[in-house]
């Protein structure tokens, strides 16, 4: 089980910077089509994480055209190209399903002011 652990580590990513719940986070993904390669930006708001060393991951949810979209990045993927973070959101639950309920200005999350 050692090794595991060791194998695991070695292949996580470090250029990851700290993502928290509530945040709004640019993440570049990598779509494949065909033969061709692209990255394609996926804006939107934190609301879960969930955590398990190799397996950790983070559901960013958005709305677009008036529809709800969420979705699920692995943290070590090697599709995901990189997380930016836009603003810092202020919470006190660690999930944040209730956004799903809320729409317009009900659904936003506060800014914290660092």
């Amino acid at each position: 089980m050692d090794a595991l652990k060791t194998i695991a580590q070695s292949s996580m990513k470090e250029t990851m910077p700290e993502i928290n719940i509530g945040d709004t986070v640019k993440v570049s993904v990598k779509i494949k089509e065909g033969d061709k390669e692209r990255i394609q930006m996926f804006e939107g708001t934190v609301i879960a994480k969930k955590h398990g060393g190799i397996s950790e991951t983070f559901t960013v949810r958005r709305v677009s055209h008036g529809c709800g979209v969420e979705r699920v990045f692995p943290v070590h993927s090697p599709n995901v190209a990189g997380v930016q973070i836009v603003r810092s959101g202020r919470v006190r639950r660690s999930k944040l399903y209730y956004l799903r309920d809320r729409v317009g200005k009900a659904a936003k999350v506060k800014e914290q002011i660092r």
